[in-house]
């Protein structure tokens, strides 16, 4: 899956709920109307990221995606800023 992004996030390594309070703060910096990707090793960031894009006003979850890089799995996360 190929998708557009303004800005990265590596968080790899990071275990909950440090993704997502990185993200949060990320996305404070980011221009409404841009994508930010969160690249995660923690497999509870999937469920993490879908349940605050539920309930956030500012936040869309546009896509997910896991990849494989060197035997490990990533958990990669397209965050849109909208407002």
């Amino acid at each position: 899956m190929s998708n557009a992004y303004d800005q990265t996030l590596d968080v790899k390594g990071a275990k909950c709920p440090m993704p997502l309070v990185k993200s949060r703060k990320a996305m404070t910096d980011l221009p409404v109307g841009q994508v930010l990707k969160v690249i995660a090793t923690d497999r509870g960031s999937v469920a993490d990221f879908q349940g605050w894009a539920k309930t956030a006003k500012n936040v869309e979850l546009v896509a997910q995606e896991t990849v494989s890089e060197t035997g490990q799995d990533l958990y990669v996360h397209y965050l849109k800023r909208t407002v």
